[in-house]
């Protein structure tokens, strides 16, 4: 099974800047909102399968609340939400392009 074909830096410039465009998303939000639980089972899976809330991951959460400085605590907690958050959006963006190649291309699997 071919993979996707590649693209360009430039290509993919265009289309991040095309996606910052007012009222570009609402289409593909109501379609994610229809099957929000389908792809939450998704996420959770490939988080699980890399094993993200492991024993290092508890270990830091442990660390960021742990923290005495109620100022570096926020900021220790704030930076793993915030690397919560970009793991998160790389699976959803994985996800995402696996659909729409599957959408393109429904008798490969």
């Amino acid at each position: 099974m071919p993979g996707p074909r590649p693209y360009s830096d430039e290509e993919v410039e265009a289309a991040v800047q095309a996606l910052a465009e007012p009222g570009r998303l609402e289409d593909a939000q109501r379609l994610v909102s229809g099957n929000a639980p389908q792809l939450q089972r998704i996420l959770n899976q490939a988080l699980e399968d890399s094993d993200w809330f492991g024993p290092t991951h508890v270990a830091e959460v442990r660390k960021a609340a742990g923290v005495e400085d109620p100022a570096q605590r926020e900021v220790a907690v704030r930076t793993l939400i915030a690397e919560e958050t970009r793991v998160s959006m790389l699976i959803g963006v994985a996800v995402g392009l696996e659909l729409a190649r599957l959408l393109d291309n429904p008798t490969e699997d």
